[in-house]
């Protein structure tokens, strides 16, 4: 036996990968629930009412997976062009400071449908600028990305823990560690009454729409694309390959910078040290999930929200581990690598 590398990967197999990864990553979780004494089915039934049982459940899910459809396009973008940013968890925090920064001091002064879009654009700058450290130590010195972006999620955390306890500390917080928050008109209108859905969750479903234009109708996503799959060849066929890098570094890193923003803007309104409950890490699940498909990074993000949110109300009714949801959602990132690769390898006799 031995592997081929397929000439062409059936459309039909590319489509069902994901779904028959998560199918698989559900069966080998259900193992675990039926070893912790629970019925399969019904925890999987619970997970689905407490995630859209209601009208406040659903709304909660709808409002977790906006910051991971955000996170996850960060990472997806990134992946295609082999570019490894696995620092989406630091670009959230720096979008989400810089925002707290401004809205609520320098340009709170701006009538509010100014000032929101400035807001966007300051917190995907901050992201966008984090990133390109990382990149400008591959392209300068050949440092691997993987690592550089990494450390970097505690260097930004722990500067912004450094802001909201000193300069940015709200006064009003009774000692609390947070910032000070943003000016009320610079809050993202909800989408439903008496819920925390805003209408960041459109602008993240719009985003993902433009991303997949951009990569699928564009030059920039042919380089970025070609970048990814052969960079000798790219660059011998005329793709300028730092050029390319550095806007897909802009792109990823600022979107996850704007994930911070609209996480800021549109749920908690200031921010503290556990803004993000590990967004940027959870992006690259839902990028892997997708296939780095930025159509399919929605319907991957909602599945991860579906799982941490109907958690909660599967361990309250069984009394299973909220921790279930966190290994289905690794679960289903290992079985999608290995769908991945047999949709890129056959087995040959």
């Amino acid at each position: 036996m031995r592997l081929e590398r397929r000439e062409h990967r059936p459309l039909l197999l590319v489509v069902l990968s994901p779904i028959l990864a998560v199918a698989a990553a559900l069966a080998l979780a259900g193992i675990l629930i039926a070893l912790a004494g629970a019925p399969v089915l019904e925890a999987y039934g619970r997970i689905l009412t407490g995630a859209f049982g209601t009208r406040l459940s659903a709304t909660e899910t709808l409002t977790r997976a906006t910051p991971l459809m955000l996170t996850g396009l960060a990472a997806a973008v990134a992946f295609r062009a082999r570019l490894w940013n696995i620092g989406a968890e630091g670009q959230f925090y720096l979008g989400a400071i810089m925002v707290a920064a401004l809205g609520s001091s320098a340009l709170s002064g701006l009538p509010g449908p100014v000032l929101i879009p400035l807001l966007f654009a300051a917190g995907a700058l901050a992201g966008i600028l984090l990133m390109l450290v990382p990149l400008w130590l591959r392209l300068r010195f050949s440092v691997d990305e993987v690592v550089t972006s990494l450390l970097l999620n505690f260097v930004a955390v722990l500067f912004v823990s450094m802001m909201i306890e000193g300069p940015l500390k709200d006064p009003l917080a009774f000692g609390w560690p947070q910032s000070m928050p943003v000016a009320d008109h610079a809050l993202l209108p909800k989408l439903i009454e008496r819920s925390r859905l805003h209408i960041g969750l459109l602008v993240a479903v719009v985003t993902a729409l433009v991303v997949h234009f951009l990569q699928a109708r564009t030059v920039f996503g042919l380089q970025s694309r070609a970048a990814g799959l052969n960079p000798e060849g790219a660059a011998f066929a005329g793709v300028p390959l730092g050029r390319t890098l550095v806007k897909v570094a802009c792109l990823s890193g600022g979107l996850a910078g704007l994930a911070g923003a609209i996480e800021v803007m549109g749920v908690k309104g200031y921010v503290t040290t556990d803004l993000s409950p590990g967004y940027g890490y959870a992006g690259i699940i839902v990028a892997m999930l997708a296939n780095l498909n930025p159509l399919g990074v929605i319907a991957a993000a909602l599945f991860t929200a579906t799982m941490f949110v109907g958690a909660d109300g599967m361990s309250r009714a069984l009394s299973i581990p909220t921790y279930i949801a966190d290994v289905t959602v690794a679960l289903s990132l290992l079985t999608m690598l290995v769908a991945i690769f047999f949709t890129q390898y056959r087995i040959r006799r």
